[in-house]
C-alpha cells in the first residue's frame, strides 16, 4: 500500500461547527504522529471563489484545503499562548513578503504552511494546525469561547462573522486594542483581499452587524486588556497608512526630537520621512516603521514640571483612556493625577512619572 493510501486510510476526519441553514463546516484531518510526511500529504485544493476585501473563506466540501502532513493542534484545554506572542506572530506577516505584506489568497499557502486568507492568517497567529481552519471552524467551542459583549474584548481576541450564509463574505479579524475611550473603534490585524496583511483601525463588528466577539481557548482568560501589569503590554507597530492617537503621539515625539510635523494622526510620506531620518540618527534600521527599537529611542521621560511636545504626546495617550486632559504640553497637577491613576489601574509604580514602562503600557495596552 502506498504511503499516500496509508495516510488517507489512517486519517481521522472530524466535522467542526456544522451550522443550520447550509452554513459550511470546517473539516480538520488529523493523522497519526507516525504518519508525518511532506508533499504527498495534501488531499485537496481550494476552488476559486469571489475575492472580497473581507477575505472569503473556503467551505467544507471539495473546496477545502486539508493537509495530513502535520498533526493538527486545533485547540488545547489550557492556555498555551500569551496575547503578546499571538500579536507578535500576527505582525510577522506585515513584512514577510520581502518587506511587504503577505498577499491574500484562498488558493495558496504561505511559506510557513498556512493558507493566505483571513482564517488561515488567524490560525497562523494562534499556532493551530496547518493550513488553518475556516471561519466557521474558528467559532467552534473547542477553539474559541464566545464573549457576551464586545466590551469584554482584550488583546488577542477575535471578531468573527461566521453566520453569514454566503461564505464569500465571512471574515475574522484579530483585536489588538481600543482606539478610543468610547470603544467605538479598535486596532486590528487582518488578512483581506487586494491588500493582504494589514494593521489598521476598524469600527465594523462593534454594534449590530453580524460579528461576534470570541476569546481563543489557547489564550485562557487572560487576553491582553487594559488592567494587566505592564509586562503584558507591547509596543504598537506604526507604518505608512496607520492612523489614530498612537500616530499623533509619535508625530509629537518626533517633533520633540527636532522634526517638523503636523500632528494629524495620519502616517503619510512626511511622517515616514521623519521616521527614517530619526532612525538613521540613532543608528537604527531606517525602514520607516516605528517598532519596539524605534519607540525605545523616541520616547522621553516626562514628569511634573515638564513641558513641550513629549508632554503633549503623553497627554494624547492619557486621553485615549478617558482622562479628558487639555493637550497643552504642560505637565501640571491634572496630568500628574491622570498619570498616577493610569499607573495604579495598570499595576505600575505609582509615581506620576511617565517613563519607559508607563509609555509602553500607554501605547501597548487597551
Amino acid at each position: 500500500m502506498s504511503l499516500r493510501s496509508r495516510l488517507v486510510r489512517r486519517a481521522q476526519v472530524t466535522l467542526i461547527g456544522v451550522a443550520a441553514g447550509g452554513v459550511a463546516a470546517a473539516i480538520a484531518v488529523t493523522p497519526s504522529l507516525a504518519d508525518t510526511d511532506t508533499d504527498s500529504s495534501r488531499l485537496a485544493t481550494v476552488a476559486a471563489q469571489k475575492e472580497t476585501g473581507y477575505g472569503p473563506e473556503p467551505e467544507a466540501d471539495s473546496k477545502l484545503v486539508t493537509q495530513v502532513g502535520e498533526p493538527s493542534t486545533m485547540a488545547t484545554a489550557a492556555a498555551t499562548l500569551s496575547p503578546d506572542t499571538m500579536i507578535n506572530r500576527a505582525r510577522t506577516w506585515l513584512t514577510a513578503d520581502n518587506g511587504a505584506p503577505v498577499p491574500y489568497s484562498m488558493e495558496r499557502n504561505w511559506k510557513d504552511g498556512y493558507r493566505q486568507d483571513c482564517s488561515g492568517y488567524v490560525s497562523m497567529a494562534l499556532g493551530l494546525g496547518k493550513p488553518g481552519l475556516n471561519t466557521v471552524g474558528l467559532a467552534d467551542s473547542s477553539v474559541t469561547t464566545r464573549l457576551s459583549s464586545t466590551s469584554q474584548l482584550k488583546k488577542g481576541d477575535l471578531l468573527i462573522d461566521y453566520s453569514t450564509t454566503d461564505g464569500d463574505f465571512r471574515h475574522v479579524v484579530i483585536f489588538e486594542k481600543w482606539a478610543n475611550a468610547s470603544h467605538s473603534a479598535y486596532w486590528a490585524y487582518e488578512q483581506r483581499g487586494t491588500y493582504g496583511t494589514t494593521h489598521r483601525q476598524l469600527s465594523y463588528g462593534i454594534g449590530s452587524d453580524n460579528y461576534d466577539p470570541f476569546r481563543p481557548v489557547k489564550l485562557g482568560d487572560g487576553g491582553g486588556g487594559g488592567e494587566l501589569p505592564s509586562p503584558g503590554a507591547s509596543w504598537p507597530i506604526l507604518q505608512s497608512g496607520s492612523e489614530g492617537a498612537d500616530v499623533r503621539s509619535a508625530q509629537q515625539l518626533l517633533t520633540a526630537h527636532g522634526h517638523t510635523l503636523d500632528a494629524d494622526g495620519i502616517f503619510g510620506p512626511d511622517t515616514r520621512s521623519a521616521v527614517t531620518q530619526f532612525q538613521r540618527s540613532k543608528s537604527l534600521a531606517a525602514d520607516g516603521v516605528i517598532g519596539p527599537d524605534t519607540w525605545s529611542k523616541l520616547i522621553k521621560t516626562v514628569q511634573y514640571g515638564s513641558s513641550g511636545q513629549a508632554v503633549k504626546a503623553a497627554q494624547t495617550q492619557l486621553n485615549v483612556y478617558g482622562y479628558g486632559l487639555t493637550a497643552d504640553g504642560e505637565f501640571g497637577a491634572k496630568t500628574k493625577s491622570a498619570a498616577e491613576a493610569f499607573q495604579q489601574n495598570h499595576h505600575l509604580q505609582v509615581d506620576g512619572i511617565i517613563g519607559p514602562d508607563t509609555w509602553r503600557t500607554l501605547l501597548g495596552t487597551r
